[in-house]
């Protein structure tokens, strides 16, 4: 029994030592490591080069054989990424290193996407065609695919990568992805807000709740970077506000338990509103003025405290310290609190910093938009003391230009300590855009229009438009083009060629075709202010619906009408003046904007006149937070000259969305004819209060109401047999507002309660789109 079992153990000691040469590292190195190699050779490679897989050995021929230097080469030939698997055998004093490639890939393929473009998909995986595939880079693109469709708001999102092999050790990559459903926002809610309620809160964030209509919008959907965007706008809007203190303690996402949608959740911290209870300026050891400085800083005692005149005060005095001869000056608020009285003190404590100047401007990113549209915008170049504030105020213009998702603006080390090297790094979005709308006006019927604009043409700034409308009444065509630095000076100027066919037939037998061309330029002013020049020439050809207006002998006669039949050259040139300061274009809630126009007609045409029409609109909050009071007037004028008279169609007519309770061209002057045609006023005045108010609903539906009074008159027709008198017409009613996905629409019920017996009233008017 002995015998047998030690005989065994030598038989088995005998085959390990036969065995030797072949067994790998992980084998007994004891002998081996007396043995030095003698040469390295590499098998199982098939597209990568054995000089390439001797290049990451870290043993050598000539050297003893080492296991950790075999063991650290295992590491770099996997850490390469081209090999599957690797080892190293040793065959006597020969090292031989076994690979499997990974397989190349033949394409990269997407299925199962639709909100998500393929195009869109390739620019964010790293995976390329001919590139080796290996499962970290396979899990690493899955991931960045989740990314994507998250921030887009499908968490649900799965996302499967299949492998199919070909011959030649190559393969095609298809990730398979199961979008789901967009994780939508069912509600948001504010935590700490006692200034502002739930809804003013909302308007301020981009974030928006979801709701039917929404099904052209993105922002209601779950995005945790807007998320944060939203926070600091919070920040900034209390900050506005009076809110020294705030603080946006956190915005937290929770899904909901359907699984498919989130809770929003801002948790905020006002603390209390101040007021300034005095400003100071410190000038330093500059000689400058403190009470000239103090006159131009926009904080002033008694006003709500708001963060954003600050930065707007820093700024002027900084250009008024540049214009004095201190470029380098900076100006450092200091602000001290009294929470127990709401008040604060601010200082503008000013320094005259070291002197630096700009050596290089670099600008990357800018595949599409040419340096010179980006420069122009700096109003810095190369060699100009460098001033943090200017630069500020550079990058603020270049986000205004709309060009860009991104704009960073870096200072890196210049070739000496006073050189600064400015970077500009910048991302394109897509300028070009078109809007398709219709609806109904009970004023023209049916509206349909197409809008097509590029805002930034071939990388150069410059601006086309291309507008379509149609309706009952009026068929129009508009091309514009603007340049925006013509000559390379800070003014826009452009040329517009329109025509338009508009039918009057039921309000005063008439019809017209009108095309030609116009000339324009713009300067600004400040940033509130702009001047406008413009010139155009156009031929108008007017024909009468019916005949028997032109007959002396009908009861229908209408020499006022009937001079408008024929064909007309109107050479007319004009200037207008802006100011503008609400706090915004597009649904104002306080501010002002007043605009003053002047248009001389004959100049070198057929027709004489001089028109003048002004406009001035105030909005303020009332009482209520979302109540907010309108108050508008505007009149106007229009007188001919060189012996001509104005022509019934270049007169005021006022009615329907300019004059809620009348017809369209219901209010004025009409002639004594049996279809009473409406011949316009020279002379309008006409005033609005109106104020608008949330109706109660929810936020998400995007309705509010509002009451108003319209006021006014029209009059000052020449001629004889005409009704025209400067009789006062007022009316008052309600309506509705619906910020619909096509646009806001508006429904107004008003009756005139003031009238001259020949006007026209219309109780209820239906349109797309609200005025001012």
């Amino acid at each position: 029994m002995n015998k047998n079992k030690f005989g065994s153990i030598g038989r088995l000691a005998l085959a390990l030592l036969l065995s030797a040469p072949a067994v790998g590292v992980s084998g007994v190195l004891t002998a081996a490591q007396a043995q030095v190699v003698s040469r390295i050779v590499v098998e199982g490679n098939q597209r990568v080069e054995p000089e390439t897989v001797l290049a990451y050995m870290q043993i050598r021929p000539g050297e003893r054989m080492d296991p950790e230097k075999i063991d650290a080469s295992l590491k770099a030939l996997f850490q390469t990424g081209l090999f599957s698997d690797v080892q190293i055998l040793r065959r006597g004093n020969t090292l031989v290193v076994r690979v499997k490639e990974n397989p190349l890939i033949n394409r990269v393929n997407f299925e199962g996407n639709s909100e998500i473009s393929d195009k869109d998909l390739a620019k964010e995986v790293q995976l390329r065609e001919r590139m080796m595939l290996t499962r970290a880079r396979v899990q690493a693109d899955v991931d960045r695919i989740r990314a994507i469709y998250r921030r887009a708001g499908f968490y649900g999102v799965r996302v499967e990568p299949k492998i199919i092999r070909l011959p030649q050790n190559r393969v095609n990559l298809v990730f398979e992805i199961d979008e789901g459903k967009a994780s939508k926002i069912a509600a948001i809610r504010f935590v700490g807000n006692k200034a502002f309620s739930d809804s003013k809160l909302k308007d301020v964030i981009t974030t928006s709740e979801s709701a039917w209509w929404k099904f052209f919008s993105s922002t209601d959907t779950y995005d945790p970077d807007r998320l944060a965007y939203d926070k600091e706008l919070l920040r900034r809007f209390y900050l506005k506000h009076g809110f020294a203190d705030v603080e946006i303690v956190s915005a937290e996402a929770e899904l909901a338990p359907d699984g498919e949608s989130f809770y929003i959740t801002f948790v905020i911290n006002e603390g209390p509103q101040y007021k300034i209870r005095d400003v100071e300026v410190n000038a330093g050891d500059t000689d400058l003025d403190p009470q000239q400085l103090k006159a131009i800083v926009e904080t002033k005692p008694g006003q709500i405290y708001d963060a954003s005149k600050v930065d707007k005060s820093i700024e002027k005095i900084t250009i008024e310290a540049g214009k004095k001869g201190y470029a380098f000056t900076q100006v450092q608020p200091r602000i001290e609190r009294d929470p127990e009285t709401r008040e604060l003190s601010v200082s503008y404590d000013i320094q005259e910093g070291p002197r630096v100047y700009i050596e290089r401007i670099d600008i990357v990113g800018n595949t599409r938009t040419l340096d010179e549209v980006i420069r122009r915008e700096l109003k810095l170049a190369e060699g100009d003391a460098y001033n943090r504030i200017l630069l500020d105020r550079a990058r603020r213009r270049l986000v205004a230009l709309d060009y860009f998702s991104k704009v960073d603006i870096q200072e890196e080390p210049g070739s000496k300590p006073d050189r600064v090297v400015l970077v500009i790094r910048v991302q394109e979005k897509s300028t070009g855009s078109i809007h398709f709308s219709a609806g109904y006006s009970t004023s023209e019927g049916p509206i349909a229009s197409v809008d097509f604009s590029e805002r930034n043409l071939l990388g150069t700034g410059r601006k086309i438009n291309l507008r379509t409308s149609l309706s009952f009444k009026r068929q129009s065509v508009d091309f514009s083009f603007t340049e925006p630095y013509f000559l390379g000076y800070n003014m826009d100027a452009g040329f517009d060629l329109f025509g338009s066919r508009t039918d009057f037939k039921d309000e005063s037998n008439y019809r017209t075709n009108e095309g030609g061309f116009g000339l324009r330029v713009g300067f600004p002013l400040d940033d509130y202010q702009k001047l406008h020049l413009r010139y155009s020439f156009s031929v108008r050809d007017t024909s009468i619906r019916n005949a028997s207006i032109c007959d002396p002998a009908s009861s229908n006669y209408s020499p006022s009408v009937c001079d408008l039949k024929g064909t007309d050259y109107i050479s007319l040139a004009g200037v207008s003046y802006v100011y503008d300061n609400l706090d915004n274009p597009l649904d104002p809630t306080s501010g002002f904007r007043g605009q003053l126009a002047v248009d001389v007609a004959g100049l070198g045409g057929d027709i004489h006149y001089v028109k003048t029409e002004g406009a001035a609109y105030y909005f303020m909050p009332l009482f209520f937070e979302g109540v907010t009071l309108k108050l508008k007037a505007t009149a106007g004028h229009i007188e001919g000259w060189s012996g001509d008279e104005v022509k019934v169609s270049d007169r005021f007519y006022k009615g329907g969305a300019s004059f809620r309770g009348f017809e369209v061209a219901g209010v004025g002057p009409r002639d004594t004819t049996p279809e009473a045609n409406a011949v316009g006023g020279k002379t309008y005045a006409i005033g609005t209060v109106e104020v608008m108010f949330p109706l109660g609903l929810p936020e998400a539906l995007g309705l509010s109401g509002s009451v108003f009074t319209d006021f006014g008159t029209v009059f000052n027709a020449p001629g004889n047999n005409v009704q025209d008198d400067a009789k006062f017409r007022a009316s008052v009613g309600a309506g509705v507002i619906w910020k619909s996905p096509f646009g806001p629409l508006r429904l107004d019920v008003a009756y005139a309660f003031a009238k001259a017996p020949y006007d026209k009233r219309q109780i209820v008017q239906f349109g797309v789109g609200t005025k001012f």
